[in-house]
């Protein structure tokens, strides 16, 4: 049976002395501390027995050291040994005073924000290789096997990924096409040369903006929508589950979003080169005058579709692009809600980053081969 925690005052030859009883934890003290603390005021105590104490934990111990004060000397105590070091363990922590941190100031707190900047990136090159390792071999052993593939997925998330992106990045591509002849007509105009804007639009869209735009919006749409997927996978600890059943999470979830971007980006840049052309004669028709037979001629005439091929080579570069980094920052998701939110955030940054570098060195490659 539980006692409450209690006390009580005895004499000895040497002065007077505290018997302590009861069950001395947080729940059962109840006011035995203090009433404690005001007898041994009110009366020196020379001696603590503490060996009639049932259980007792850290809270009953502090609260016994703060009441006894100086009368809690080791050499006045009785008690049991493991009561004994209880005790001891509790005098220690609370003797121990709390110090403040120094943060680190000036030159020296950026040289240890440049090695940190510096590890993580080593940490993030190495575990995007890892990834792409992984990535490999599974795609190497679907293409061995293609039965292992998940068509239902594959296709699933080639119409929430590419065909429900169509509204958009038709309509971006659009104002795109319709912004770049306005710009072009107007500079042109000023030579007398406003005919050649039919030959900037066709280039502007046909090998730059229909790719670069699809791709950024299916950073923005796709990238984000993978990462949360695969994240609250993780943190519910069904890719776990997964692995436990022998499914390979990287077969089961990102090859099927690779292959799905893979083959809708095609059309979606296709989509977006004729939107946009379109933008360019709605301006070209409506500002200079030029009708939609003489737009269309002098493209097919000046033009040609090597830029548009040129555009379209990049589409499965930059659909790997986006798939990979929404996946892997997807699988690299913690078990909280704010380590969510930070690798969502990251997956469309890093897409978006990656495709303009991308597209960079597709024009500097192009260029050097003077295509």
């Amino acid at each position: 049976m539980k006692l409450p925690a209690d006390f009580a005052l005895t004499e000895t030859p040497d002065g007077a002395k505290a018997v302590l009883s009861g069950e001395w934890t947080a729940t059962d003290a109840g006011d035995a501390a203090a009433r404690l603390a005001a007898a041994a005021r009110a009366t020196p105590l020379q001696a603590v027995d503490l060996t009639g104490v049932g259980r007792m934990d850290t809270a009953g111990a502090y609260a016994v050291l703060r009441a006894l004060g100086q009368s809690a000397d080791e050499d006045r105590i009785e008690a049991r040994p493991e009561t004994r070091r209880l005790l001891e363990l509790v005098r220690n922590a609370a003797a121990q005073k709390p110090q403040k941190r120094r943060e680190p100031r000036g030159f020296y707190e950026l040289m240890i924000r440049i090695g940190r900047g510096v590890f993580d990136l080593g940490a993030e090159i190495f575990e995007t290789m890892v990834f792409v390792g992984h990535l490999l071999v599974v795609i190497m052993r679907t293409i061995a096997n293609p039965s292992r593939i998940r068509w239902a997925a594959c296709t699933s998330l080639a119409e929430r990924a590419g065909l429900d992106a169509i509204p958009i990045v038709t309509l971006t591509a659009f104002f795109i096409g319709a912004v770049v002849g306005l710009l072009g007509a107007n500079m042109l105009r000023q030579f007398g040369a406003e005919v050649f804007a039919v030959e900037l639009i066709g280039i502007a869209v046909m090998r730059e903006f229909n790719i670069l735009i699809t791709a950024i919006l299916l950073a923005g749409r796709s990238a984000s929508s993978f990462a949360a997927e695969i994240g609250s996978m993780k943190m519910s600890q069904e890719i776990d589950a997964m692995k436990v059943m022998g499914v390979d999470p990287f077969e089961a979830l990102v090859f099927p979003r690779f292959a799905a971007l893979l083959a809708i980006i095609p059309l979606l840049t296709f989509v977006a080169t004729l939107a946009g052309l379109l933008g360019g004669l709605m301006v070209t028709w409506s500002v200079l005058g030029l009708g939609p037979s003489f737009f269309l001629q002098r493209i097919l005439d000046n033009v040609g579709a090597t830029h548009f091929w040129i555009g379209l080579s990049k589409a499965p570069v930059m659909a790997a692009v986006v798939a990979g980094i929404g996946c892997r920052q997807g699988m690299e998701v913690g078990g909280d809600v704010e380590s969510l939110g930070r690798r969502v955030t990251s997956a469309v940054v890093q897409a978006i980053f990656a495709i303009i570098l991308i597209d960079a060195a597709f024009a500097l490659l192009y260029m050097e081969m003077d295509i």
